[in-house]
């Protein structure tokens, strides 16, 4: 069930939110816990297990790490046991292939591959049951006594199957105790329709011409065209994720909670070090927190500073898929970022703006094809076309393209930027807006079949 549906829309959101507000205080994580297994089990009914086991897991982990808190041998068992379980569930389900191809591979062997199907949302909620583990360990937050409350973090379908990933430390106390305010409900509700409407009126419209673009033959393509299909990529993918983000902070806000701002228009960025501070941004914490600090952080020499840097980077590229292009996308970046500390920080601060935000965005759109594809030969393949393999520069249906998407691509350069955050509307064109917002992307997800959300296969 994605939040882009009308079943989502006009069915189980009304009852989730009509049941959450009639029943008591001391209720609602409950509501929130059983309603979220319902949203999970729609789509994949076997794969709620593994959440459930993986709850109930990292629930007793945490009891015991505290129970333990004079024994640190017994403290450092269960956390270890909590890490290494959690990556071999989620190793099982999302790497088992890529490791079975490279042992084929190196061995010239045949093992069948498994093609396990991927659970929906998997990688986004081990890292929070792992992320409340190494909390109580390392005591920035206290195991949680209450079971529901425990299954309601982990499971709240708000933030289930995309994110933004929540550290258990950032939301315990309002699992405890929260207020459902009016303010709060009303920026929640204003938030739910903004992501609504990037997802559906931005993200899908520009997506659509990516996925016509890609699958074209070769005969067909120009440069320009090449250019124009991984640049409408680069708008689909922010506005699909962040999109999606929004919607769920939004709901978030409306049940009373506060999750991470997970994008900050990344695209204005002058360096690929401040992308990736805008970027995805519960993601690039969790890491910094959970591996990079302990990997020694800055504290390092320099050339343990770069193994660390890569490593984390490494795997950033394995945590979004089991394929080689993923890895070489976390390389790239990783390659990037520590060129930029050790090399260019110094060169990229006396640059103008124009030139830095120039350099950002070349090579950000560079790693998007090394994202976009499911082979890395196909990633290497588009890259050759973008600099002239065996295409012209420009041609009839590339112009064609160009100019039918001109009044779109306008619109979301400018939705990329805080240009609109500038314009101050009173809470009354607001409200007329979100209610325009809401009726243009319920019109067009009746009548569209093109509606998916990218980060689902994460």
């Amino acid at each position: 069930m994605v939040f882009s549906s009308v079943l989502f829309l006009f069915y189980f959101l009304p009852l989730t939110l009509i049941l959450y507000f009639i029943l008591p205080k001391r209720a609602r994580n409950l509501a929130l816990f059983v309603v979220s297994l319902l949203f999970y089990a729609w789509g994949e009914p076997i794969y709620i297990l593994i959440m459930l086991f993986s709850t109930f897991f990292d629930y007793f982990n945490g009891l015991m790490i505290e129970k333990n808190e004079d024994d640190k041998g017994k403290q450092k068992f269960y956390l270890i046991l909590s890490v290494v379980v959690n990556l071999l569930i989620l190793g099982f389900f999302k790497y088992s292939d890529l490791f079975i191809m490279s042992v084929n591979s190196l061995f010239n062997l045949d093992i069948k591959l498994l093609n396990l199907a991927l659970p929906i949302g998997i990688s986004f909620y081990t890292f929070q049951t792992m992320s409340y583990s190494i909390d109580v360990y390392f005591k920035k937050a206290k195991a949680q006594k209450s079971i529901i409350d425990f299954g309601c973090y982990v499971a709240m379908f708000p933030q289930l199957i995309a994110g933004p990933i929540v550290r258990y430390h950032t939301i315990s106390k309002e699992l405890n105790k929260r207020e459902e305010t009016f303010d709060k409900t009303y920026d929640g509700i204003s938030l739910f329709i903004c992501g609504l409407s990037k997802k559906v009126l931005l993200a899908n419209n520009i997506g659509i011409l990516w996925d016509a673009i890609k699958v074209l033959p070769e005969s067909e393509m120009s440069v320009l065209l090449y250019w124009l299909g991984i640049i409408a990529y680069a708008f689909q993918i922010y506005f699909d994720f962040s999109g999606y983000s929004d919607l769920a902070i939004g709901l978030g806000k409306i049940f009373g909670f506060t999750f991470p701002k997970n994008f900050n228009y990344p695209y204005i960025s002058k360096s690929i070090t401040e992308f990736w501070q805008r970027w995805h941004i519960s993601l690039g914490t969790w890491f910094k927190e959970y591996l990079y600090i302990p990997l020694g952080g800055n504290r390092v020499k320099i050339s343990k500073n770069i193994l660390n840097l890569l490593i984390v980077w490494g795997a950033t590229g394995l945590w979004h898929g089991a394929s080689y292009n993923f890895i070489a996308w976390g390389l790239y970046y990783g390659l990037l970022l520590v060129i930029e500390k050790f090399v260019l920080k110094k060169y990229l601060e006396k640059l103008p703006s124009v030139f830095s935000h120039f350099y950002t965005l070349f090579f950000v759109i560079i790693g998007w094809v090394l994202f976009a594809f499911e082979s890395l030969k196909d990633g290497i393949l588009y890259l050759s076309g973008m600099f002239g393999r065996g295409v012209p520069f420009i041609n009839s249906l590339g112009l064609y393209q160009l100019i039918s998407y001109i009044p779109l691509l306008i619109i979301l350069v400018i939705s990329s930027t805080p240009a609109m955050k500038k314009i101050r509307f009173n809470k009354y064109v607001l409200a007329v807006l979100c209610i325009l917002g809401f009726i243009l992307s319920t019109a067009y997800i009746v009548d569209s079949t093109y509606n998916p959300f990218l980060y689902f296969r994460f």
